[in-house]
């Protein structure tokens, strides 16, 4: 369809850029529902649905089209890449970006050989996944017959050089690496005070950290009652299935 201009000539319509379509596969309803919002509240994406199995992400992908699978490797009904794997061998062509607590690096390599084209480690915010959205977005767009190398190194780079992650304000990544290992290696529960003398810093720090991983999904608390007294706040890193 065609448009009039100021003048009365007709030129060419505007060319519209379709929104890059999303599906959230995450099995813990409250992370699937986060994920949902951060991707809606980027520019250019749109969230056609969300599953929290591999089983759910089929059944998805027969009634939407999908262009960016946002998947969390670790399923009720099986590994994410085992996912990727059948999708690939049924013929989809569509985008992964890994959304996950997976620091094996050869899980990591095996991604990228079936087409995860970004990792996001959890936790991580909205502003981590922004990024990664974006470059992946200017990725996609890069469209055309490259002049040369410099062009195609050039294309890549959106996609593989990503920017610090952005934590909360007064956070530091050392720090919650620190506290994050304290309480993986940490056989049982944990207290802020184990935790802070494990991880080598203060007990209001180490609370603050361990109730961001707990916001991430990462960790559960639950309170434990002594004889007298509040109740103690005891931490314990959420296993996962491998």
């Amino acid at each position: 369809m065609t448009r009039t201009g100021p003048g009365g000539e007709r030129v060419a319509p505007l060319a519209v850029d379709p929104a890059i379509r999303v599906l959230v596969v995450e099995d813990d309803p409250l992370a699937a529902d986060a994920h949902r919002q951060y991707v809606e509240r980027v520019p250019g994406f749109t969230v056609r649905g969300t599953a929290h199995s591999a089983t759910a992400a089929r059944r998805a992908l027969q009634r939407v089209q999908v262009d960016l699978l946002l998947l969390d490797l670790y399923l009720p009904d099986g590994h994410g890449l085992r996912l990727v794997r059948s999708l690939r061998a049924a013929g989809h062509g569509l985008d992964v970006i890994a959304v996950t607590s997976a620091r094996d690096l050869a899980v990591v390599r095996e991604g990228v050989s079936l087409g995860v084209v970004q990792y996001v480690l959890k936790p991580f915010t909205f502003a981590t996944l922004r990024d990664r959205l974006v470059r992946y977005a200017e990725f996609r767009g890069s469209v055309g017959e490259a002049s040369g190398q410099e062009e195609v190194d050039r294309a890549l780079a959106a996609l593989r050089a990503p920017r610090p992650a952005a934590l909360p304000k007064g956070m530091s990544g050392p720090t919650l690496e620190a506290v994050t290992r304290a309480l993986r290696e940490r056989e049982g529960t944990a207290t802020a005070a184990e935790a802070a003398a494990l991880a080598g810093i203060s007990r209001i720090t180490a609370r603050r950290y361990l109730e961001h991983l707990v916001a991430s999904g990462l960790a559960e608390r639950a309170p434990r009652y002594g004889q007298v007294g509040r109740p103690e706040l005891h931490y314990r890193w959420r296993e996962r299935p491998s």
